[in-house]
């Protein structure tokens, strides 16, 4: 007579919870390498950053849920010639992106 063996019970939540770890795992391990990448092809670079002119305004708030915004020029802004921010900077795709920047009092 031979010992019997417990019976493994895998149920088709017990594969999908852990197939959904592995790939939160996977991307978060991606993410974390594609950011390293950036960041030493930054460092690396004879010259990572650029400038790109926006324009700035600045926005008061007023009663009611209002807000007034006065023009404040145009001028060069630095940012990093990156995907991510780097050095305080931010991605010069961004900026070309978004050339209006608004600051709140």
């Amino acid at each position: 007579m031979s010992p019997q063996q417990p019976e493994v019970s895998v149920t088709v939540l017990h594969i999908l919870l852990r197939t959904l770890r592995q790939a939160a795992i996977a991307a978060v391990a991606a993410a974390a390498l594609l950011y390293l990448g950036d960041f030493a092809l930054f460092l690396v670079r004879s010259k990572p950053h650029d400038q790109v002119v926006v324009s700035r305004y600045m926005a008061a708030p007023l009663k009611g849920n209002k807000t007034e915004y006065y023009f404040e020029g145009t001028g060069p802004e630095d940012c990093a010639i990156a995907l991510f921010p780097q050095s305080g900077w931010k991605p010069c795709w961004y900026l070309r992106r978004h050339p209006v920047y608004a600051e709140s009092l």
